[in-house]
């Protein structure tokens, strides 16, 4: 198979020796042999061919219209598809000398017969229609060959074009391609239905490989055909995978000094723009789960931020957040653009972005399930609409991971501004921390990274923490922390005293259930109790407010003492001493269980993140 041999022809002229059939397999420098002298000479791009009028008229129309005047001794061929080596072949067929039709030269072949009008007007079983048989019998019904034929019709273009050669090829290759996909099908339901062990199946993407040798053109225009004609989007994801990788080998380069990617020159980086953006017009239709893997979009938000169109960058920055549940800190990590006046290590507002989709996705979801729980609504009203085991809620706790990772990460960049971290990390909602020990972290890092920040913005980077979400350990961390302001550090321990309290009331409520014997409290009694214990939590409140003010006066007394003296450790010292003093304003005894959750909503007036109140 994907062999021809063209018969032997035996022309004889009159009254002249008959051409030598053996001669094929001579030098092509000493093609043809005869014993009558050349009358024509053929110039096919910068060679040259001496060869006789009589057989190239009697198959050739395009010759035969050239050779009108009898007189003519050359002629020039400047445009034959396949150049001089297609000519050639051409030539000896017209001889009657043996050729071969094969995979790798069927299409010029095909395209210099048409050129040269090769055709049953002029000659029976001629150049034209042999090629033809060929493309019908061998190329066409396979998909490696039909993708093997379009690759040599690159070079053939536009004559290729005209013959419709290309988008035979493309349409052959897309009906195979489905064909082996239902075939495949078909095969799986056979074998469940019979319970017969099933075979090892071939990848359907088995041919996807090779499609990396055609051109841009050519290959968008045969995955846009397999996807019409209903190819699974898992197997085109792989196919654009293989093309990519394949196609920008040698495009990129690291930079050690800069740790980031390069181009290496215009030509290439033009290159490099086309097939991302072409890559990214050619992705499956995306839901909440895409058959494209994150690291796939991650790459070409990658390979694309420096040299791709706004509108690339947005699509890529869409579909990335909208499985954003799926990304490892390594996804995220999308370096700043080199040609644009950013100095920061990586581009924090394109993960703006990101993350917004995602939530925005997510404030979507919550009003539909709002919707329907009004409508389905038969239990208690003060039902919790987050459920920390379902899917929906488990993927915003991955993306809050996510984002204190990557806030842990970029805190290292000394050129990141503090305006930036805050809106990173100010951009989920409240539900999604359930713990704030990674948020800590991350400030914690910039802090440290970071000595010479305002207070007024130190004081604002940790307004963004929630002090009764951070751990035990992260509480007694903060409390020692020296890098934080004095109000975080009051905050921590206030948190802690109430959390505290709430842990000995609950005990005591409890033991006092177990042996309070059948006596039960009235409603009013209960009432005028809460109301008598709300105003004692009032009171001590307003005590520590007072007092907290009083330590701010003398944090400051004490700063500019240090001004002056610099004592190393006598601000600690002397804070820890006054911060001491504190723990007199918890009296614990007076307050009972009922009280603890009105204590704990009553005592959010310190710092709340997103609120107006004032420490002073």
């Amino acid at each position: 198979m994907g062999l021809v041999t063209v018969g032997e022809l035996k022309p004889t002229f009159t009254g002249k020796r008959g051409f030598r059939l053996n001669s094929s397999i001579r030098h092509a420098s000493e093609w043809p042999i005869s014993d009558v002298s050349s009358d024509l000479t053929v110039q096919v791009g910068s060679s040259s061919f001496c060869l006789h009028k009589f057989p190239l008229v009697s198959r050739s129309g395009k010759i035969r219209k050239l050779l009108t005047d009898s007189k003519t001794s050359s002629i020039c061929l400047p445009s034959v598809p396949g150049g001089a080596e297609a000519f050639e072949l051409a030539a000896k067929f017209c001889y009657g000398i043996n050729i071969e039709i094969n995979l790798l030269n069927v299409a010029k072949l095909r395209c210099a017969s048409h050129y040269l009008e090769m055709t049953e007007e002029f000659s029976e079983e001629n150049l034209a229609i042999k090629t033809e048989h060929f493309f019908k019998g061998t190329i066409l019904p396979s998909i490696s060959n039909s993708i093997l034929a379009l690759h040599h019709c690159e070079a053939l273009v536009p004559v290729s074009e005209d013959l419709n050669l290309v988008n035979r090829l493309v349409i052959a290759i897309a009906n195979n391609a489905c064909k082996e996909q239902l075939t495949s099908g078909l095969l799986k339901l056979d074998y469940t239905f019979s319970g017969a062990n099933i075979e090892p199946e071939t990848p359907l993407d088995w041919w996807g490989k090779s499609l990396a040798v055609l051109n841009l053109d050519f290959f968008q225009r045969v995955v846009s055909a397999v996807k019409s004609k209903g190819l699974r989007q898992d197997v085109i994801s792989k196919i654009l995978i293989s093309y990519t990788n394949k196609s920008l080998q040698g495009l990129i380069i690291r930079d050690p000094k800069l740790d980031k990617e390069r181009v290496i020159d215009l030509e290439s980086k033009k290159k490099q723009r086309m097939i991302v953006e072409t890559v990214v017009r050619l992705l499956p239709t995306q839901g909440r789960r895409s058959s494209v893997p994150m690291a796939f979009l991650s790459s070409l938000l990658k390979m694309g931020i420096a040299t791709s169109s706004g509108s690339c960058r947005s699509e890529l920055e869409r579909r990335i957040g909208l499985q954003l549940d799926q990304a490892i800190l390594e996804d995220v990590l999308i370096p700043t653009n080199l040609n644009g006046n950013n100095n920061t290590m990586y581009d924090t507002d394109s993960i703006l972005r990101i993350f917004s989709i995602f939530l925005n996705l997510d404030e979507e979801d919550d009003e539909e399930e709002q919707d329907q729980h009004h409508r389905n609504r038969f239990g208690d009203e003060t039902e919790m609409i987050y459920d920390f085991d379902s899917p929906k809620q488990s993927s915003i706790l991955k993306v809050s991971k996510l984002m204190d990772n990557y806030l842990a990460e970029i805190a290292l960049d000394p050129n990141l501004t503090t305006s930036k971290f805050i809106a990173l990390a100010e951009l989920l909602p409240d539900h999604a921390r359930i713990i704030s020990d990674g948020l800590y972290r991350a400030v914690d890092i910039y802090l440290k990274v970071h000595p010479n920040i305002k207070d007024s913005e130190r004081y604002r980077l940790c307004k963004t923490i929630d002090s009764q979400k951070l751990s035990q350990e992260a509480c007694s961390h903060a409390a020692q922390n020296e890098r934080l302001p004095v109000q975080m550090a009051v905050q921590v321990l206030y948190f802690e005293q109430i959390r505290l309290r709430n842990a000995m009331s609950s005990s005591i409520g409890s033991t006092q259930f177990l042996f309070s014997g059948s006596g039960a409290i009235s409603p009013r009694d209960n009432y005028a109790s809460v109301r008598r214990e709300n105003r004692e939590l009032k009171l001590e409140v307003a005590r520590m407010r007072m007092r907290l003010t009083d330590l701010e006066k003398d944090h400051i007394s004490i700063r500019q003492e240090l001004v002056k003296s610099n004592p190393g450790t006598k601000l600690f010292k002397s804070f820890a001493k006054k911060i001491s003093k504190l723990n007199s304003l918890f009296s614990f005894s007076s307050l009972k269980h009922s009280l603890s959750a009105k204590a704990s909503t009553d005592s959010r007036f310190l710092f709340q993140r997103k609120r107006r109140h004032s420490v002073s």
